[in-house]
């Protein structure tokens, strides 16, 4: 395959993809007693655009069964076919097939000709129900020797849409004359086209009157190929633009003063080089902000598993989605799917009860689940709540006996609450497809945390609970504070940074072997960075040195440092492609200097920070 069909091909990918998903989410939205016309014309379109690509671009899979569908929605939506429920459920069974379909052709992958019969047998079983619909545009794919050669050129027609119908791809369509003019003879050899080839050997296991079986991709909404483009508004280029060309401007400056000495010239100079940099600055704000995405990205996959599994389970779920309109590094949305979608699914399952039992507990028959995203400083918080049971603190703490998992005497909430993050670890009475078999939660901890990121716990028996994520907005760039130990240099990101002071000496306690820092009315647990690092500090006392005062998620403790080297931007290298994760480091960067600094991972930090209980004794 040529590099330019290559790029058209890639581009029929990502635009079908996106039909795919207005589909999806526009078959959700339906009213079945009063379908919205338009809603119905714009999934009628998404099928017919899909079904153009296809065809000029010779995938078959995709033109027939889209082919199908469409006749189905073109009744649906000129009214003489009722939609019902089953003939809902069937179009979503049918764009389950054609993501898989269109994920094969992408990877190169084999075709599943027996999903594609099966969804065709239903599609056809549900046109069969209704009103036959009238046959002057003779639907159904045709092969006509009248047309063979055109046939043979692109292997696709359209001879039932009008082309102002048409937001594909510049389709061929074919005007009704073109069917008028042929003769009775060539009328008789007419024959439909079919959905599988006829070399294939694969036939449907299944009946026309079973309910779709959804793939294990449709249970994990996640996309099989992943996407290495991404769709910019033009505004942003265009703001990028303008940027390149005050840089230019900045250049010629500083080609123009060169090495002219005197006041004046350094004057101009260093004028120039704040110019650069604050071009620089925003040029780089610019290039980030078009990795980024909405949440909705991520967020509008969420109805359509919520409406399959509560019905699985015989629940009533409202999903209500919140800060959809938040943006996140495209790089982060794709890895954030699959641990968001096993937080949705046990909170289903797990979490929001059956409506009888509810109606026991007084609360409402309809279950509350509820998706937000907001940024919160320099992360994003991305909350996942349900007004469900909650955590059962006994049964775990029981399960965490069972299963001879250390827990203190008397736990706080939180200490219970992340047991759950065991490897293993479910307190589920039964194993389900769904859940049960204690796989995913330490997944999930995992997952998030390689990006950076944590999850919080928030849990009240009978009334709920909620699962909060916080992400870095990008994975790319760092705002952190550069500090030294020794002659090595060390970045702490920014957000979680407080203050930094110089202690004064009745400000340091000591409790046994370790250091305490009284400030802020508390006691803050003391961390040597040198210690940490195995690097010789400078400064051999507290006092000669910098405490930066840190929050975690967990725990607010002092960084003792030699000395604070100053605030910057850096850009984050991961270290794990050489070497195997190292305690206490999240990752690189390259100084101004070409020197490397290790950038710090507070939360790992923290776990090394034992409670800071009263002193008994004062620092000499």
């Amino acid at each position: 395959m040529s590099i330019e069909m290559e790029q058209f091909h890639n581009v029929f990918f990502e635009e079908s993809q996106e039909h795919l998903d207005e589909m999806e989410q526009f078959l959700m939205e339906l009213d079945l007693e009063q379908p919205d016309k338009e809603l119905l014309n714009s999934i009628f379109r998404a099928a017919h655009s899909i079904k153009g690509g296809s065809g000029i671009f010779g995938f078959d899979a995709l033109t027939g069964l889209t082919h199908v569908m469409e006749n189905l929605l073109d009744r649906a939506r000129k009214d003489t076919l009722q939609l019902t429920t089953a003939i809902v459920d069937t179009l979503l069974s049918t764009v389950d097939i054609l993501k898989g379909i269109l994920n094969s052709y992408r990877s190169g992958g084999d075709i599943d000709w027996a999903a594609i019969s099966q969804g065709t047998e239903q599609l056809e079983q549900m046109l069969s129900k209704g009103v036959e619909p009238a046959d002057e545009k003779g639907y159904g794919l045709f092969e006509q020797p009248v047309l063979g050669k055109v046939d043979d050129s692109f292997g696709f027609f359209e001879e039932h849409t009008d082309v102002a119908e048409d937001e594909g791809f510049g389709l061929f369509d074919m005007e009704e004359s073109a069917v008028s003019e042929t003769s009775e003879g060539d009328k008789a050899d007419v024959v439909p086209a079919s959905t599988e080839p006829q070399t294939s050997q694969a036939q449907d296991k299944g009946t026309a009157s079973q309910p779709h079986q959804p793939t294990v991709e449709r249970k994990a909404p996640a996309a099989s190929v992943e996407s290495s483009t991404i769709r910019v508004d033009t505004q942003k280029i265009d703001a990028l633009v303008n940027l390149v060309g005050e840089l230019v401007i900045t250049q010629s400056m500083l080609a123009m003063i060169g090495d002219k000495g005197g006041l004046e010239a350094e004057e101009r100079r260093q004028a120039a080089l704040v110019e650069l940099q604050r071009n620089t600055r925003e040029i780089q704000e610019a290039v980030m902000s078009m990795r980024m995405l909405p949440m909705s990205f991520v967020f509008n996959r969420f109805p359509r598993l919520v409406r399959d599994l509560s019905g699985k389970l015989g629940k009533s779920v409202d999903l209500q989605i919140e800060g959809g309109n938040t943006e996140i590094d495209k790089g982060l949305i794709e890895k954030l799917v699959d641990p968001l979608t096993h937080l949705v699914r046990n909170s289903i399952d797990h979490g929001i009860e059956a409506p009888e039992v509810r109606a026991q507990s007084k609360k409402d028959s309809e279950g509350r689940l509820i998706l937000r995203a907001a940024h919160k400083g320099g992360s994003i918080l991305i909350s996942i709540i349900d007004d469900g049971a909650g955590l059962n603190r006994a049964r775990i703490l029981a399960k965490a006996k069972d299963n001879a998992i250390w827990v203190s005497e008397n736990p706080q909430d939180i200490e219970v609450w992340n047991l759950i993050f065991a490897p293993g670890f479910s307190t589920a009475s039964e194993v389900t497809d769904v859940s049960g078999r204690g796989v995913g939660m330490d997944v999930v901890k995992r997952n998030i945390e390689a990006l950076g990121g944590r999850v919080e716990i928030e849990s009240e028996q009978g009334k709920g609970a909620a699962f909060h994520i916080r992400l870095p907005l990008t994975l790319a760039i760092l705002d952190g504070m550069c500090v030294s130990v020794g002659d090595q240099v060390y970045v702490v990101p920014l957000v979680n940074i407080i203050e930094s002071i110089q202690p004064l000496a009745d400000q340091v306690r000591s409790m046994g072997n370790d250091k305490l820092l009284w400030v802020r009315e508390e006691y803050w647990p003391l961390i040597s960075l040198g210690q940490q690092m195995d690097v010789r500090p400078q400064h051999k006392e507290v006092t000669q040195g910098i405490v930066v005062l840190i929050e975690s998620a967990k725990k607010r403790f002092g960084l003792w440092v030699d000395a604070l080297v100053g605030q910057q931007q850096v850009v984050i290298k991961s270290l794990e492609q050489h070497y195997k994760r190292v305690p206490g480091v999240a990752g690189a960067t390259i100084m101004g200097d070409g020197s490397v600094a290790l950038i710090m991972d507070v939360e790992s930090l923290a776990t090394q920070v034992k409670s800071a209980p009263q002193p008994v004794q004062e620092a000499s």
